[in-house]
């Protein structure tokens, strides 16, 4: 969840409203055009916010939190390497554009539990792929299905990168939140590979801080990125959760969180030990959905 960027809404509502609906299996979706960008289009489910995708220019990100999992994109590797990135959640695919165009020939997976959704978003907001694959253009492909079940049927070591933005009515499911999906996470990373999470969480951040304690139970490095006054417990919003088995790029990624419109702060190391402190890891047994927004935050739902 992310509490929606009041500029955005106003040049959306002067774009006459929604140009496609569906019903589609989680509710009913809708794209509404930007009045600012040709090209730009806003994914909403039941009236909430999924996603935003320029058809004409993939490289842009929108939303707060998905520009801080770009630079976790863009910082995985070299500049204009491939990657090979699983995204658990799929919505508009608005990462999975941004690694195509940002990087070529990289290989993704999409999945996404919402077969009319994605059926729609296909045809409504088309991949730019080529007709043939060869070696530079690379792929996405996408399936249905749960996320935990998905992970479990992919091969080890098969990906850089797996995000993880997976909400269902507002809330990330219980068995997506635990130890036991992170380790079956960390099983398809290769080496030194990234897992990052899109937590929606406020005041007292608990459930924040226990993902934190989940994920570097089975990560040796960690980090936190979000607005200061949502890690300070001041309202609901996004915090983007980022694991790996070896160093993550700490100082870029901050400086990168710091340089957006709305800055992001970076949290790692001592301040992250204090973030987390007290807070146990959740395992299957005990876990929980994550909470839901309040009825008076604005929020962004986050699907990709």
């Amino acid at each position: 969840m992310l509490r929606q960027n009041v500029g955005m809404h106003a040049r959306l509502d002067g774009a006459g409203g929604p140009v496609n609906h569906a019903r589609v299996d989680s509710g009913r979706a809708e794209l509404l055009r930007d009045a600012d960008r040709d090209t730009g289009w806003m994914l909403l489910v039941d009236g909430t916010p999924q996603s935003y995708v320029d058809l004409d220019d993939p490289r842009y990100l929108d939303f707060e939190y998905v520009r801080r999992l770009g630079h976790l994109l863009d910082l995985a590797a070299e500049p204009g390497e491939p990657l090979r990135v699983l995204h658990l959640g799929g919505g508009g695919l608005t990462l999975a554009r941004y690694v195509a165009a940002t990087r070529p020939g990289s290989n993704q997976v999409a999945v996404d539990a919402d077969a009319a959704l994605v059926e729609f978003v296909r045809a409504r907001l088309p991949l730019d792929q080529p007709p043939r694959r060869t070696r530079r253009s690379g792929r996405i492909r996408i399936r249905i299905g749960d996320a935990r079940e998905a992970l479990e049927q992919l091969p080890a070591g098969a990906f850089d990168v797996v995000l993880a933005d997976l909400f269902c009515g507002g809330r990330t499911p219980a068995h997506l939140t635990s130890v036991e999906f992170a380790r079956a996470a960390a099983r398809v990373l290769a080496g030194d590979g990234v897992f990052a999470v899109n937590i929606g969480d406020g005041p007292p951040l608990a459930h924040a801080k226990a993902r934190v304690a989940t994920v570097r139970q089975v990560f040796g490095s960690a980090c936190l990125i979000a607005d200061a006054a949502v890690l300070k417990g001041r309202r609901f919003g996004n915090l983007v959760l980022a694991g790996s088995r070896g160093p993550l790029p700490v100082d870029r990624l901050g400086r990168l969180a710091a340089g957006d419109p709305f800055p992001g702060r970076l949290v790692y190391g001592g301040d992250l030990d204090r973030f987390v402190a007290g807070a146990k890891p959740i395992n299957d047994a005990d876990a929980q959905p994550s909470p839901a927004p309040p009825s008076d935050v604005i929020t962004i739902q986050g699907r990709g």
